[in-house]
């Protein structure tokens, strides 16, 4: 069986360093990592705020179904006034001016969100050539131990 030529073949100096995708390309500043890092850490939080808003909109929806047995819970005292108030004022009230929380999600999501997503691609494409979490992956290299188990540069590597 022919040998495989010397660029397809596996150098194990690779196994110790971080894959291509998480180097910083050549020329890069360290404060064009810098801002892009940050802006990565901006666009992590985020990320977090909007599963605070999707958290929102499903306790939100699940109230609003839960007071259907309120409702119930009141007319079986014989407090119909109490109930219709809830049933009237309440059941289906948009949560702000014309919307329920599903459109404040869709809102949210094809606006703000979408806006930070393309912002973030373009940033990493004009400055790191596209490439992701740049800023952690040197952080990684200097904190880690070379050679020591669960201090592996990739994760296909047996810690």
């Amino acid at each position: 069986m022919p040998e495989s030529p010397v660029s397809q073949r596996h150098d194990p100096r690779d196994d110790d360093r971080p894959t291509p995708e998480h180097l910083r390309p050549e020329g890069v500043s360290d404060e064009a990592v810098a801002a892009v890092g940050k802006l990565a850490e901006a666009v992590e939080t985020i990320e977090r705020a909007r599963g605070h808003l999707y958290a929102f909109h499903q306790m939100t929806g699940y109230a609003d179904e839960m007071l259907d047995e309120v409702v119930d819970g009141l007319r079986g005292i014989g407090r119909d006034d109490l109930a219709d108030r809830i049933t009237i004022e309440l059941i289906g009230l948009n949560v702000v001016a014309g919307r329920w929380s599903f459109q404040v999600v869709e809102e949210y999501d094809d606006g703000y969100y979408r806006t930070v997503l393309d912002l973030d691609r373009a940033v990493r494409d004009e400055l790191v050539a596209g490439r992701r979490h740049v800023m952690e992956a040197e952080m990684k290299e200097r904190r880690r131990t070379r050679g020591r188990a669960g201090h592996a540069a990739r994760p296909h590597e047996k810690d």
